[in-house]
């Protein structure tokens, strides 16, 4: 007998275990006071929507919030908060119509909760989630102990590729913020006991519906002929039994993505609701206070998909005219049904409003889609407008990383206004390609697009189009660590903007100017660059705010000051993720890699390091830093692959042609060499970058260092080189150990002691060496002892035994703690950035090292052992 759990007069099978966890976790948020957040996944059809409602219909005390995402084309921001405000009221509806950050919104939701007993939040179909939905949703996680409720978060993880947003959060997500369930299809034995007596074949049916509970109910709805070959076979073959007035309605509900309140379903059928019962009736609608929706959406799209082309045409109109005479109509459901109506009038109306609020709501990526739909409809529309709209599609884009979306918009907006001979305008496209391009990883094009705004510009009485294209030329030379240059062109770019009183120009200039000041050294590099932070944060001019804080994060780790560093990356990473500037978050989260894998704490370097190297379409600048930290610490541990990493961060950076991506490159590359015992392959890694224009003072004295490390002796300018590594060029090893133990960067300073004259600092650095987990370096610094004649060298612990009762490596602990997780061998490579056959190979160690048959034994022992936390 399949286990099951019975809600009204629908049985729902083999859900018990799954109903059972979902009461304790509602038990512990009663009896520990601290929220809890849920996500329930499984495929279109799997049953989560009916695990919830069950679980939500067992008669517990405390209220259900219930909220949905939209399965529009492009959706309405903050859905689901949007339909739980509608029924709390009060602060949170003021909220939620005030467009709210969301932090305002999550406050305004805790305080409208209950506590005891606590509230059930249902956030439903996150797949359909916008970005400020999204952006909620992050900040939920890193806050939920404090929302006095349980979360139930629903999606379809069939439908959420490695490029959806939703994926990108969900490995966000700190550990240990939400517990995961994951609901499987059902049993062979499970399609059996629900099929019953219908006269199909029970083997059959689950071979061709995969076991998933909404295709055999479907299925079995529609038994009266041969099982269909398709669900939407069934689909239809459910619908057809339906009588004409019942039909009439189900087809008005199809065309109504999420649901139809009454009064629009009135509308869309002509008054005529008579056949609701019949569909209510069936099962194939059900009722949600003043709405009714299909059970599945699976459902609603083969029966919108059914109709006749003229008849789904005038439905949308019907749509359209209700919305837009309702009480509060709202762009984004009115620019869905326009363009379901080819009402290219309407689309213009809604389109741009839409978009237009999704960017103040912080969903960059609706707003882009709300443009672009604009644009699909605006084959009339004046050059000017259909400019301005790229321009916006353009800007929205490049928030949300779509470099080749925005440069391509950016484009057409540059050939609308060559069109109408407009060069002020054509200046300002250019120097916006400049950026965009530099993205790309095209430095040399960038270039050339920056300069051919500076002539253009210069043309015309000098304007604020002219200063930013000054200030882009100050961001180039920055970025290409030419101080001299950034400075000339930042100052006329500050002289031109202050004249004309434009803020945020003043801002960009000052960002510029400081970040080169500071990566050469100069005093009151770092004071301009927190004047810039600080202007940004009063005008709420969110990107430069997270140029700001990126510069001021990247740029300070660059200079080993990891305090000030931590705090504006820590800060900033915050800051982007309550922005959906994902792109900057993204460069910062890769710095906090290079951080923690300076500061020793290795795990930590290289989760960070994963998971932004996990996310799809990040642009070259982006990756490099963490392909370089990844690569780096594989070495350092004597990992299999570090040169995977190490020659794509090699390749991009030669694209981008910066010595501030070329030279840590090629630090990382000589080290890799060095600890493989190839130190005659470090001067043909390390020539290129010295031979570059410019150097900065760190990663050049880090290429000097490993040169001489490798027998090389340059002649080098000492003031141009750090000081950690010029005292150890100067022989002071042991000055430079100290200098490095001060700037917390203990790997550094072990070498710098194995290096040195004096046995007994050896000694220090090589037990500083083991105690890292630095193999190779250690066992090379061991052997060199030893064939000095020192006898008693100790060999370390073994990595198999270190730090772990079950003797697994770090990497195995990596893979065992993502089995736990319920990951598969492609999942977890994807995340570790290696193959999946070395995967397989961790995989077979952790289950013989454990004593266990099963990945799922495996993680139970680990959980047991406290390996993995569960």
């Amino acid at each position: 007998m399949a286990e099951g759990a019975t809600t009204g007069t629908v049985e729902l099978l083999e859900r018990s275990a799954q109903l059972d966890a979902l009461d304790d976790h509602l038990a512990a948020v009663g009896e520990q006071g601290r929220g809890r957040l849920v996500l329930v996944s499984g495929e279109a059809g799997i049953g989560k929507t009916a695990l919830v409602r069950a679980f939500c219909a067992g008669g517990r005390p405390g209220r259900v919030l219930w909220g949905a995402c939209d399965a529009l084309l492009t959706p309405r921001p903050l859905g689901p908060f949007v339909d739980i405000a509608d029924e709390l009221g009060g602060e949170l509806a003021a909220v939620v119509a005030e467009g709210g950050a969301p932090g305002a919104l999550l406050a305004a939701l805790t305080r409208s909760l209950r506590g005891r007993p606590p509230d059930v939040v249902v956030l439903e179909d996150l797949h359909w989630a916008d970005e400020a939905t999204l952006d909620v949703l992050r900040l939920m996680a890193r806050r939920i102990e404090s929302l006095p409720a349980l979360v139930l978060a629903t999606y379809r993880n069939d439908e959420i590729d490695p490029r959806h947003p939703l994926r990108i959060v969900l490995g966000e997500l700190p550990s240990g913020a939400a517990a995961r369930l994951a609901l499987a299809p059902l049993s062979a034995q499970g399609v059996a006991e629900l099929a019953g007596s219908v006269g199909v074949d029970p083997a059959e049916l689950h071979r061709r519906t995969a076991g998933n509970p909404f295709y055999v109910t479907e299925v079995l709805a529609a038994a009266d002929a041969e099982i269909p070959e398709t669900v939407r076979d069934a689909v239809l073959a459910r619908a057809a039994r339906l009588d004409e007035q019942a039909r009439t309605v189900l087809d008005a509900v199809a065309i109504a993505p999420l649901r139809a309140e009454l009064w629009l379903l009135s509308a869309l059928a002509d008054g005529e609701l008579d056949g609701l019962d019949g569909c209510l009736a069936s099962g194939v609608l059900h009722a949600e206070r003043d709405a009714v929706s299909f059970r599945h959406e699976i459902a609603r799209v083969a029966v919108e998909e059914a109709l006749a082309p003229h008849r789904r045409l005038a439905l949308h109109r019907k749509a359209l005219a209700a919305l837009a005479a309702g009480a509060r109509p709202d762009p984004a459901r009115l620019a869905h049904h326009a363009e379901a109506a080819d009402d290219a009038e309407a689309v213009q109306r809604y389109a741009p409003e839409a978009g237009e609020r999704a960017a103040t709501l912080g969903s960059h990526r609706e707003a882009a889609a709300q443009f672009g739909r604009a644009l699909r409809h605006g084959a009339d529309l004046p050059s000017a407008r259909r400019a301005e709209l790229l321009e916006r599609r353009s800007y929205e884009c490049y928030l949300t990383h779509d470099i080749p979306g925005a440069i391509e918009a950016r484009r057409r907006a540059l050939d609308e206004h060559r069109a109408a001979g407009d060069i002020r305008r054509q200046g300002d496209a250019h120097r916006w390609l400049s950026r965009l391009i530099w993205f790309e990883g095209d430095n040399a094009a960038a270039e050339g697009e920056a300069r051919r705004a500076v002539e253009l510009l210069e043309r015309l009485e000098p304007g604020r189009e002219l200063a930013m294209a000054y200030s882009n030329m100050a961001q180039l030379r920055m970025l290409a660590s030419d101080q001299p240059g950034a400075s000339t062109w930042g100052e006329r770019a500050l002289e031109l903007a202050e004249r004309l009183d434009e803020t945020e120009i003043v801002v960009h200039a000052l960002n510029n100017v400081g970040a080169a000041e500071a990566e050469a050294g100069l005093a009151g590099g770092i004071a301009r660059l927190e004047r810039s932070l600080q202007l940004a944060l009063e005008a709420g001019l969110e990107e430069h705010v997270a140029r700001a804080y990126t510069n001021l994060g990247a740029g300070s780790v660059a200079l080993r000051a990891y305090a000030i560093g931590d705090r504006h990356l820590e800060a900033g990473i915050a800051y982007c993720a309550e922005q959906d500037l994902t792109l900057w978050g993204a460069y910062m989260v890769g710095w906090r890699a290079r951080s923690e894998l300076d500061q020793g704490r290795w795990d930590a370097a290289a989760a960070t390091a994963s998971g932004v190297l996990a996310a799809p379409d990040m642009p070259a600048p982006t990756r490099i830093t963490p392909l370089t930290v990844l690569g780096r610490l594989r070495a350092r541990r004597g990992d299999p692959d570090a040169w995977g990493p190490l020659d794509e961060a090699l390749e991009l950076s030669r694209g981008i042609g910066e010595v501030q991506r070329i030279a840590p490159v090629a630090g990382a590359r000589a080290e890799a060499r060095w600890l493989a015992g190839e130190s005659e392959a470090i001067a043909a890694e390390t020539d290129a970058a010295l031979a570059l224009e410019q150097t900065h003072r760190w990663a050049g004295g880090e290429l000097y260092v490993w040169r001489r490390r490798a027998g090389l002796v340059d002649a080098f300018d000492r003031d141009a080189v750090a000081e950690p590594f010029r005292l150890e060029l100067d022989g002071d090893w042991a000055a430079a150990a100290e200098r490095w133990t001060a700037m917390g960067c203990p790997y550094e300073a072990a070498l710098a002691l194995v290096h040195a004259e004096d046995d007994a600092a050896q000694r220090r650095g090589l037990a500083e060496l083991q105690r890292l987990g630095a193999h190779p370096a250690a066992r090379r610094i061991a052997r060199a002892l030893r064939e000095r004649g020192l006898r008693d060298v100790s060999r370390g612990p073994r990595a198999a035994t270190r730090e772990n009762p079950a003797g697994l490596t770090a990497r195995e602990l990596e893979v065992v703690a993502l089995v736990a997780e319920g990951l598969r061998n492609a999942e977890i490579a994807g995340r570790l950035f290696v193959s999946e056959k070395t995967v397989a190979h961790h995989v077979s160690a952790i289950l013989r090292k454990l004593g266990v048959a099963s990945r799922s034994q495996a993680g139970a022992e680990a959980a047991r052992l406290g390996i993995v936390e569960r």
